[in-house]
């Protein structure tokens, strides 16, 4: 009874041992789906947009910015206290319309004693006529010697060149005088006004900045590889920012000979239109050139590198967007240009072809580290 009561109880311990085991498992099994319900669920892919060239094949294109044929700094050829400035920035203006006046006082009063000795001259002219006059008559009647007359007909002419050197004179000191009213020389837009009444006018010294609105050109730098293209083109495609493209044949195009020895490109002009008035100088825009004279006019096509707005991020003073590659987002600044629909171009900062998130939010969690 005694040697089988050991062997009784390690039976027992084995028949145990199975039912532990499947307890484990069952807790192993638990504890497994807890810890997948408590682990986050996979982000989902990003939404993403090509940033496609708008530019055709075979086409140059160069930046570039409008310019004025005609803009003149106008400024006052004498010195003087600035007393009247009669436009602003933005005012259309005349030719000959006033823009400007500089104290003058001097100037007059210099004009009013030039009008003074002018009549003085003026004066001593007659005495010396009336004089002339009698001693012709006595030396007629044979009272006087021929040198008498000889000594008044010289003080006659002497009176006469007299009044004409004071004539002239009294004409340059009130030409002086007109020097202190700027006028505009030519019917223009006014750019800059740089001064503000008060200030001390010297000679070379900007006091408005006009332009001709009518008279416009693009002036594109181009590298000396695309410059066979330009002078075989037949026309050049010109996208002004906030203004529809244009098209300008060759015939208003040219093509600057000298090259810069630093950067080796050329510049290329092209008369605008005057419907394009409404654009400003210093605009920026863009130049496509045709593969040749053989290529149609339509064959220009946009020259936009663009994405849709939603991929803007701003923040604080810089934009940019998130790039998309191999499943990481990249935070890049770009520079953005004018808006297109629901698009907006962008002018640097990316390359046609790069992926580009939608959902700014969600790229922010799939930056690469």
């Amino acid at each position: 009874m005694n040697a089988r009561k050991p062997l009784l109880q390690s039976t027992s311990a084995l028949r145990r041992v199975p039912l532990f085991l499947a307890a484990l498992a069952a807790a192993a099994s638990l504890w497994a789906t807890a810890a997948l319900a408590a682990a986050p669920a996979p982000a989902p892919a990003l939404r993403t947009a090509i940033a496609a060239p708008l530019s055709a094949a075979g086409q140059a294109v160069a930046d570039g910015l409008v310019e004025a044929v005609r803009q003149t700094a106008v400024s006052a050829p004498v010195a003087g206290t600035l007393a009247l400035l009669a436009v602003q920035a933005g005012d259309r203006v005349q030719a000959g319309q006033v823009l400007a006046r500089i104290d003058a006082r001097a100037a007059q009063l210099a004009g009013q004693a030039g009008d003074a000795q002018v009549q003085a001259a003026r004066a001593s002219l007659e005495v010396a006529r009336r004089t002339l006059a009698r001693q012709r008559d006595l030396h007629g009647k044979g009272f006087i010697s021929a040198a008498a007359l000889d000594q008044a007909e010289a003080e006659f002419r002497a009176a006469e060149a007299g009044v004409n050197a004071q004539v002239a004179q009294a004409g340059v000191a009130h030409t002086q005088a007109d020097f202190h009213v700027v006028r505009a020389p030519y019917a223009g837009v006014v750019a800059d006004v740089p001064v503000v009444v008060g200030e001390l006018a010297q000679p070379g010294r900007t006091l408005v900045t006009l332009y001709d609105p009518t008279a416009l050109r693009v002036t594109a730098t181009l590298a000396q590889s695309d410059a066979r293209a330009a002078r075989a083109s037949a026309s050049f495609r010109v996208e002004i920012a906030g203004r529809e493209a244009l098209t300008v044949p060759a015939a208003r195009s040219t093509l600057l000979p000298a090259a810069d020895p630093a950067t080796q490109t050329v510049r290329l002009r092209l008369d605008l239109p005057a419907s394009t008035e409404a654009a400003a100088p210093g605009t920026f825009a863009r130049v496509g050139v045709a593969a040749g004279r053989d290529a149609p006019v339509d064959a220009l096509a946009p020259i936009r590198i663009g994405v849709p707005q939603q991929a803007v991020v701003r923040r604080s003073e810089m934009t940019g967007v998130y790039v998309v590659r191999d499943g990481r987002a990249a935070l890049r600044q770009v520079r953005l240009g004018p808006v297109q629909g629901a698009d907006v171009e962008i002018l640097s900062g990316i390359s046609a072809g790069e992926a580009v998130a939608l959902d700014p939010q969600a790229a922010a969690r799939h930056r690469a580290p």
